[in-house]
């Protein structure tokens, strides 16, 4: 499907010379994609290099340490103190340089003329800082590329600095007086020189002597360097302001919803914008929005825009200057074909196949025939257990009924971390999510035993007037196998009474590839990829969903990934793990976390009002 865009041509200007301009315009505003990274590297280089030239006194003797005086910094004791927190902070700074961001340019044009200017105060040279003054005066004379905004901030990064500084600090001053052992009084240990680190770190004598006062104010002053770098950044990530995290704020929220209701029906993931842990984004008109979160530096959406299809190049063009003005990697999850069309058109992406979208169509659904057999048999066993099912919209429950549900799937979830993104709500039971469809099924425990009979439950989302799509899948694991089976069929054989005609399951990753490698005549590399696939499934879902969904006998609908460069996917591949809670990085969890948090959230303040 195309989407047609016009561009009204201005009466101020001739179309020819417009255009030229417009083309000038353009190739002046296209960054330069090596300069920021050659210009990071140049700054690592010289901070690794500076670090290695105060910590290691041999090195004055050998040709790094010639290299090492054409760069900031010198060999005299404060010089070298001075060599070493240059050379730190330029490490620190090297990949926000290369993530283009503005406060990394600023503070590393500062660095460099100081460095410079200390080095020509002291040897009255003005060779060695000529590297440091190119190098300043290229990053002016391109301050332009370097226009990222910063990223949301968090107290934690505090935290995890002091630890990550104050280890790098602990190790550096293990090797500064390790590698000057022929000036120490005596014969130190490693608990002696650990103390001594300890003490200078804070800016006190420690317990090791020195033959040389030179020597013994040389490693003073290098250790107290170390101590003030770790205090200062520490103290800076403390005490600026703090960024809040994205978050889908109640009047976009309703916004969305209000997207939903005019064309929702286009696209199965769409409700999952509502998730209140990302930000969404208009399009100028108002008439299409996209949903993000930026993990580790990607930008990174879901499904295809909410809205009118008309509208949706608007919003991305919005979404890429977003990501352009922080430096973010763009990047799209589980867009449909038409999705993946207009991406890649108005943002100049490109597109891989993620997988296939299993849709049932419950007008034509039965489990009747050969096809259905297996499924057939296994429903018809385990209603002979005793299960039951029922299938009722969220509204209809009551607040206990909720929280029963909420609990129970928390403690069957098998994680502390609540997993989903792309197609995930995250939460269950909010009055604002009323029209949800919710499968349980029940089994009265046994004479003599204790406990709940609710053993498994499903959860869908709306797809516009006449759909619903599976956002949860839990099940007691005690439970007999066959369980979602029968969840499943009750569902497709109930909702269809609730004007309710297509039902969305579980996404299939590399379906595709699983379905031809395993045809007669498929080709090596196909049957590699394939054997992969199934080596990989072993730790997650792959081939397990595949078959699971196809027991359905389902219409295939593929979803794709839509990316910068191929270089950026492993980076991409990363981000979404993360999103998705299949990796989780961040500070111990210090006593557990109630497992039914984020499940049954607390209901905005308008919902309790009204209510």
């Amino acid at each position: 499907m195309s989407v047609p865009v016009s561009v009204e041509p201005s009466p101020e200007q001739p179309p020819r010379r417009r255009g030229l301009q417009t083309l000038r315009t353009q190739a002046a505003a296209v960054p330069r994609a090596w300069l920021p990274g050659a210009v990071g590297y140049a700054c690592l280089l010289i901070g690794l290099v500076d670090i290695a030239s105060a910590v290691f006194p041999k090195l004055r003797h050998t040709k790094v340490h010639t290299f090492a005086g054409q760069l900031p910094g010198g060999t005299t004791t404060l010089a070298a103190a001075g060599t070493l927190m240059v050379g730190l902070l330029l490490v620190l700074l090297a990949h926000a340089l290369r993530r283009r961001k503005r406060r990394a340019w600023r503070v590393v044009c500062v660095l460099l003329p100081v460095g410079a200017a200390l080095h020509i105060l002291r040897w009255h040279q003005i060779g060695p800082a000529v590297v440091s003054l190119v190098l300043f005066a290229v990053m002016l004379v391109h301050r332009r590329e370097f226009y990222a905004k910063a990223d949301p901030r968090t107290r934690w990064r505090a935290a995890v600095n002091l630890v990550v500084m104050g280890t790098i600090s602990v190790l550096l001053g293990l090797l500064i007086v390790s590698t000057r052992t022929k000036y120490e009084i005596g014969h130190p240990g490693l608990f002696e020189r650990l103390e001594h680190v300890g003490y200078g770190l804070f800016g006190f004598e420690g317990p090791l002597g020195y033959t040389s006062a030179r020597m013994s104010e040389l490693v003073a002053y290098l250790l107290g360097g170390l101590g003030l770098i770790t205090a200062f950044t520490t103290a800076y990530l403390a005490l600026r302001p703090e960024k809040p995290k994205p978050e889908l704020t109640a009047e976009d929220e309703d916004k969305v919803r209000g997207l939903l209701d005019r064309h929702g029906e286009r696209d199965s993931l769409g409700y999952f914008a509502l998730r209140r842990d990302k930000s969404v984004l208009f399009s100028p008109s108002g008439k299409a929005a996209i949903s993000y979160r930026v993990v580790s530096g990607v930008m990174l959406a879901s499904g295809d825009p909410v809205g009118d299809v008309e509208a949706w190049p608007g919003a991305i063009k919005v979404f890429m200057t977003e990501a352009r003005e922080h430096a973010w990697v763009p990047a799209v999850m589980g867009c449909s074909e038409v999705g993946g069309e207009v991406w890649t058109r108005e943002a100049g992406l490109d597109a891989l196949e993620l997988g296939d979208e299993a849709i049932v169509d419950t007008s034509t659904f039965s489990l009747s025939g050969r096809a259905m057999r297996n499924v057939r048999q296994m429903v018809k066993r385990i209603e002979r257990n005793g299960y039951s099912c029922q299938v009722r919209k969220v509204a209809d429950l009551t607040h206990e009924e909720k929280y029963r549900i909420a609990d129970a799937a928390a403690r069957w979830r098998g994680t502390d971390t609540e997993r989903g993104f792309s197609m995930a709500l995250g939460r269950f039971g909010d009055p604002l999510d009323d029209d949800c469809v919710v499968v349980t099924a029940h089994k009265a425990p046994e004479e003599g035993e204790d406990g709940d009979d609710l053993k498994a439950v499903l959860h869908f989302v709306p797809w516009g007037p006449d759909g619903i799509s599976l956002e949860l899948m839990r099940r007691d694991r005690a439970a007999d196998p066959g369980l979602n089976e029968l969840l499943i069929v009750a569902a497709l054989q109930a909702v269809p009474a609730m004007g309710i005609r297509r039902v969305s399951l579980n996404f299939a990753m590399f379906r595709s590839a699983l379905a031809r490698g395993e045809r007669i005549g498929a080709g090596p590399v196909l049957r590699a990829w394939r054997g992969l696939l199934v080596f990989l499934s072993r730790w997650f879902q792959i081939e397990s969903l595949y078959k699971f969904n196809a027991k359905f006998q389902p219409e295939w609908e593929p979803r794709f990934l839509v990316f910068p460069n191929t270089r950026d996917l492993p980076r991409i591949g990363f981000a979404a793990m993360q999103a998705e809670a299949f990796i989780t990085l961040g500070m111990p969890r210090f006593g557990r976390k109630p497992q039914r948090e984020g499940l049954m959230p607390a209901p905005r303040p308008e919902v309790t009002e009204a209510a």
